[in-house]
């Protein structure tokens, strides 16, 4: 779970500050970083997070924004959450920070080895082109608070995150949870979603081969993956966009510096969601 220098609001504070409303004119939900406030450097700036009410234990997740927030400081994310992290797991679809070109999908897990070798969970070092197209990241899925790596999928489309999704206005994030298959995610550019999405009656079998994939072989996904709460969020800075990462994407000055100034998330940094839907089918 994200951490950084954000302040979530709740759902009356976030709406009586205009961080999240529904846009009258399209019914879609923008979900923004406060960029009005002064905060001293390395403070906390206003954000929001929305959490689903339900509780999952797989399915066919479908996110479909027109805009995500972009630039130096930020931290979106649409992922999945068990309980007593990392016992439950996570399941990050989208995720990135500062000026991140592609998205990066990622398992985290609490089993490893002194587990039992039949409740870890892995991702396969070596892959044929009709199982995923992303790039490998790392194996392993085991994490902690102290190494929370996961194994993770970069995306190859540059239109799957921050500028180069956003110019394509946006696109359809999904995830397909099958416990006895395993778990794929597709990104589709707003230009290439398949018709029965747009008709919201949607054939996975039908989309291709996906961006990012975690066969069942090698990981047991109900032992590592139960309960799950949907997130959407946006934090700022924090253990992955700030420190290292924040010093070595281009960004101006330091991630503490950028914090402070508020014309940042509008100029440098462009911190909003627009939401046109998300579904679960099951």
């Amino acid at each position: 779970p994200p951490t950084g220098n954000v302040i979530y609001q709740s759902q009356s504070d976030a709406q009586s500050k205009g961080l999240a409303y529904v846009n009258a004119c399209d019914n879609s939900l923008v979900l923004a970083v406060d960029s009005t406030s002064t905060v001293a450097p390395g403070g906390q700036r206003a954000s929001v997070r929305i959490m689903s009410r339900q509780h999952y234990n797989g399915g066919l997740f479908i996110f479909d924004a027109s805009y995500m927030p972009v630039g130096c400081s930020t931290w979106p994310s649409f992922w999945t959450v068990g309980p007593s992290w990392p016992m439950g797991g996570e399941i990050d679809v989208v995720e990135g920070v500062n000026n991140q070109d592609t998205n990066q999908m990622t398992l985290h897990t609490g089993t490893n080895q002194t587990t039992g070798t039949n409740q870890t969970c892995t991702l396969r070092k070596t892959h044929s082109t009709n199982q995923f197209t992303g790039q490998i990241m790392g194996t392993d899925c085991y994490s902690t608070g102290q190494a929370d790596s996961g194994c993770g999928i970069e995306d190859t489309d540059t239109r799957s995150f921050a500028y180069g999704f956003n110019n394509a206005e946006g696109g359809v994030f999904a995830l397909l949870w099958d416990i006895s298959a395993g778990i794929s995610m597709w990104h589709f550019a707003r230009a290439d979603i398949p018709v029965d999405l747009i008709a919201q009656t949607p054939k996975p079998s039908t989309w291709g081969t996906p961006a990012g994939f975690w066969s069942s072989q090698t990981c047991n996904m109900m032992n590592n993956f139960y309960d799950h709460k949907m997130i959407i969020d946006t934090t700022i800075c924090g253990d992955w966009a700030g420190n290292n990462a924040y010093a070595q994407s281009g960004c101006p000055g330091t991630c503490s510096d950028m914090v402070a100034n508020a014309t940042n998330y509008l100029s440098v940094a462009d911190a909003k969601w627009i939401i046109n839907y998300v579904a679960v089918y099951q």
